[in-house]
């Protein structure tokens, strides 16, 4: 009926009023959500094909409610000739995009493009206009749940509950069958328990129909359908229709009417009004479902799925890798374990069926939600064995994730090839506690290693081919081939252009350019005796430590001395490590020092003009990579450096994706991180470069010990790789147990020095016996841990550190232990003023001497204003003191800096103390001994 006209009777369902009232709660509902939950933002985009105007009309309107209530609109406008494929592409990038909780394409579609295939396109999670065939079939089954109803129909059912319409029990009659008002209007109304007829242009008997309806629905498309005297008396009839007819006698011409006579006012109790009845209901409709749905994508957002893998337990227990490929059939897609931590599939970039890069996006994502429980996993003095660090880090996670039921993360280090296929093996964890698979994280996984050796060989080049173009070319020949025309014009490169800011020359043309600046912008004038940029593998080549390069005769006298380091130990791997994002990674690669200048000036990256392309080499690489325990828990695994020659820590961005990865659930999760080696440098460069450099401070510290270890320090026989170990190891031996506990002493002391509690987790073997254990757990106590508790992680898996798991989950609850984080030293300090507190307050050195190096160095730091960075003191991880046959808990010794360097990219300096190689040796028989290929099926063997 005319809205112009008198209801007569009929009570008026006025849909404006109730839009009205239905926008002014979903606006109070939103503030109040809000407020609860500050990161909750509910969005809508709607994608617009072409410049139709009425569809324009529409879209404002829409943006208009959406900002009256709270909700963030976006209008995509694309144009009229857009392929298929290239909308498909768009569509599915919103259905990716987490921030974005409803999409409406607003209809009609240009002829050449598919509708029905664009809104089947649309993810039904994010269909709020409720057309995808998934939220009809839903609705179609008794006790089916659609993410959405379509927006007119629910509507419609709202307009009937709002006047207190009854449903249930009564007769209803639909006419009109379309897919968006006609049939799913029938099929809610009949899960609301009413009798429903639908009717269409084939139905032969509609008035008789009608004429028995309690309720009538007309959403036909043909003007005054439905006759007055059709409709039964005290009817509650809902017109959808709205045509417009020609009336000279308005100022349009036409005037709108509906699908029923007006004359119908006379009969039914209810009727709603046209327009001013449905229309509005509609819009109303459509923002309800997209604040159900932020609601919705929030509250699945707010909660981590813990699906554990089960374990199939050996005894005895198998290899390494044997237990490896025996669960590999129980490993999650990459993809499964992406969606149970709310991942997007944008979010995650797939390497093979098992590992996938998660892209820093997620960090953008979650800012402002809170961080989950911080906890650094770090050990005593080890043997060259290795006392289960990383066995511990996984099992601890796998405990917490699968027995305790607590979201947890693992985040680990790429293992280097050189331990792999050296001495010392992978890292991928050991036993029950792995990282998998295996073979894939101890091998090429990623290939963030591969790049890292890429970019770091690249710098080399580009220094010694400057230092040789220069030495054969003037400085106009050097400027052409600078700077060559292009199209007649010479530039600048962009880092050129930053080097002549360094250089104090505001000109940006070449031809502006005098002499002498010319001079000054085209020779870095290396020193060749001050290159300090060396190359990198990642194979343990001991024959490559001191080499000479420049031999050739093409090279015209150009040899110099130099030699190679392990890739971990690249600045470049520092930097992956320690940075937080694309552009501070390019910042830090840009500042990295490659060599000092003849008067004495440091030359840089950028100076050499090879930023951007170390940048685009390790873009990939900034991106930690996704894997799983056993016990399917998520691991991160990211960056590599040695603790020992580096910082030995995984990447911050992995620890904060993580943190705040499990951060979201009501009880929030952890994070277990690895720090290499003991405490007295992985653990304290944790502390004073990472946790400086991220601004996150750990909850509380694990530190790893074992009774053969303890044993060794306590003067036991050497343990070396290759040879069975001594009785004194595989017996009970209560005295030498306690002599070698001052070494965990102290490492247990320098933890609580930080202002951290300590827990021991004792990696027990089967050779160790009760009264070991209960020794280590009661000295430790004594000694200020938190607690200590022996674990069995190797043969059980996260069964077997349960008691770890919830001694880990209260000291994070109740902070116990704990005297307040803080850093060993200030920045302000000296150079030598911070190196001598590592080497008083960590290692307890009586002294610390410099070499006439390391002591020119220093001074030259200083100069250069470099004072203020943190100290990375690359040493001996065998012992406190820089001798590694130094066992135990050593006091007053010397400890000597022989060298001393600057990583500015990094943003530490790096004094080395005794003998410290960069590059280790193969032994006599190395773990490649062992490792093959099955030909038959393709496993790898002998992997550990």
């Amino acid at each position: 009926m005319s809205d112009t006209q008198s209801t007569s009777g009929a009570v008026r369902l006025d849909g404006k009023a109730i839009a009205e009232q239905v926008r002014m709660e979903l606006a109070a509902e939103v503030a109040e959500f809000k407020a609860a939950h500050p990161t909750f933002r509910p969005k809508l985009v709607a994608l617009q094909v072409g410049e139709r105007s009425d569809s324009s009309v529409y879209i404002r309107q829409k943006a208009k409610a959406c900002k009256e209530i709270g909700v963030e609109f976006e209008h995509v406008q694309l144009d009229e000739g857009i392929q298929q494929a290239e909308l498909d592409a768009r569509v599915d990038s919103i259905n990716d995009d987490p921030a974005i909780h409803g999409l409406l394409v607003q209809l009609p579609l240009p002829a050449h493009l598919s509708t029905r295939h664009v809104v089947q396109s649309i993810r039904a999670e994010k269909d709020v206009d409720g057309f995808h065939a998934e939220n009809i079939g839903w609705l179609s089954k008794r006790d089916g749940s659609p993410y959405f109803h379509p927006c007119t129909p629910l509507g419609c059912i709202e307009l009937l509950k709002r006047y207190n319409i009854a449903i249930a029990g009564k007769r209803a009659v639909v006419i009109g069958r379309s897919d968006i008002v006609g049939a799913p209007v029938a099929m809610m109304l009949t899960k609301l328990d009413a009798t429903v007829t639908l009717c269409h242009s084939r139905t032969a008997n509609v008035e008789e129909l009608v004429r028995d309806a309690d309720i009538l629905v007309v959403a036909i498309g043909q003007p005054e359908f439905v006759r007055a005297d059709w409709v039964k008396p005290g009817a509650a009839v809902v017109d959808v229709g709205m045509n417009a007819v020609d009336d000279a006698t308005k100022k349009a011409g036409f005037r709108w009417v509906g699908d029923v006579h007006p004359g119908a006012a006379a009969h039914a109790g209810f009727l709603t009004p046209v327009p001013g009845g449905v229309g509005p209901m509609t819009v109303a409709m459509l923002l309800r479902n997209v604040v159900a749905s932020a609601k919705r994508h929030y509250a699945a957002a707010s909660t981590v799925r813990i699906v554990p893998s089960v374990l199939n337990l050996a005894d005895p227990v198998p290899s390494d890798i044997a237990i490896a490929q025996a669960q590999e059939s129980a490993l999650k897609p990459i993809a499964q374990l992406g969606g149970e931590l709310n991942l997007a599939p944008r979010e995650l970039e797939p390497h093979g069926r098992h590992a996938a890069k998660v892209t820093l996006d997620v960090l953008d994502r979650l800012d402002g939600m809170r961080n989950g429980h911080y906890v650094v996993v770090t050990g005593i003095s080890p043997t060259p064995l290795g006392e289960g660090k990383s066995t511990v880090t996984v099992g601890l996670a796998q405990a917490l994730y699968a027995h305790l039921g607590r979201a947890a993360f693992a985040c680990v280090r790429q293992p280097s090839q050189g331990p792999t296929f050296g001495i010392k093996g992978g890292a991928a964890g050991g036993g029950y506690s792995q990282v998998a698979p295996m073979t894939a994280m101890n091998l090429h996984l990623t290939g963030d290693i591969h790049a890292i050796s890429a970019a770091n060989n690249l710098v080399a080049a580009a220094v010694d081919a400057r230092r040789f173009h220069e030495a054969t070319q003037t400085d106009a020949q050097l400027m052409a081939r600078l700077c060559p025309p292009k199209r007649g014009v010479s530039q600048f490169a962009a880092p050129m252009l930053r080097r002549l800011q360094r250089l104090g020359i505001s000109k940006t043309r070449p031809e502006d350019l005098a002499a002498d600046e010319v001079a000054r912008f085209v020779r870095l004038d290396i020193d060749p005796e001050r290159i300090v940029w060396r190359r990198v593998l990642d194979t343990n080549d001991r024959f490559l430590r001191e080499i000479t390069i420049g031999e050739a005769s093409t090279e015209r006298g150009m040899s110099r001395r130099t030699g190679f380091d392990i890739a971990v130990a690249s600045e470049i791997m520092a930097v992956l490590a320690l940075t937080t994002s694309l552009a501070d990674m390019r910042q830090r690669l840009a500042r990295m020092v490659v060599a000092m200048s003849r008067a004495g000036e440091p030359i840089t990256c950028d100076d050499i003009g090879v930023t951007g392309a170390l940048t685009v080499l390790m873009k990939d690489a900034l991106s930690p990579t996704l894997m799983q325990t056993l016990e399917g828990s998520p691991v991160f695994v990211h960056a590599g450096p040695f603790a020992n020659i580096a910082h030995g820590n995984s990447s911050i961005v992995a620890d904060k994706i993580a943190l705040k990865l499990v951060g979201v659930p009501a009880e929030p999760g952890f994070v277990v991180t690895e720090a290499g080696f003991g405490a007295d440098i992985g653990f304290e460069k944790f502390v004073n470069i990472k946790c400086r450099a991220s601004g996150l401070v750990p909850d509380v510290a694990v530190i790893v010990a074992t009774v053969r270890a303890l044993k060794m320090h306590g003067g036991g026989p050497d343990v070396v790789p290759g040879k069975p170990l001594a009785d004194e190891y595989t017996r009970e031996n209560l005295e030498l147990l306690e002599r070698g506990f001052a070494n965990l002493r102290r490492h247990i002391e320098n933890v609580n020095k930080m202002g951290l509690a300590a827990i021991v987790a004792i990696n027990a073997f089967a050779t160790d016996t009760q009264a070991e254990l209960e020794l280590v757990r009661t000295l430790a106590r004594e000694a200020g841990a938190y607690d200590a508790i022996p674990t069995h992680l190797w043969a059980k898996g996260g069964a077997g550190a349960v008691e770890l798991a919830q001694a880990v989950a209260r000291c994070c609850a109740d902070k116990s232990g704990a005297e307040g984080f803080r850093f060993l030293y200030d920045d302000s300090l000296s150079i030598k003023e911070k190196i001598e507190t590592i080497a008083k307050q960590v290692y307890r050195a009586a002294s610390v001497s410099y070499s006439e190096e390391a002591e020119r160095k220093i001074e030259q730091f200083a100069a250069n204003g470099w004072s203020s960075m943190p100290i990375c003191m690359a040493k001996t991880q065998y012992s406190f003191s820089a001798d590694p046959a130094l066992k135990g808990a050593p006091e007053g010794f010397d400890l000597p800096i022989r060298d001393i360097r600057a990583s500015l990219g990094a943003g530490f300096i790096y004094p080395l103390c005794g003998a410290m190689q960069t590059l280790p040796g193969l032994p006599t028989r190395p773990c490649f001994y062992d490792i093959d290929i099955d030909e038959d099926t393709g496993d790898i063997v002998g992997l550990f």
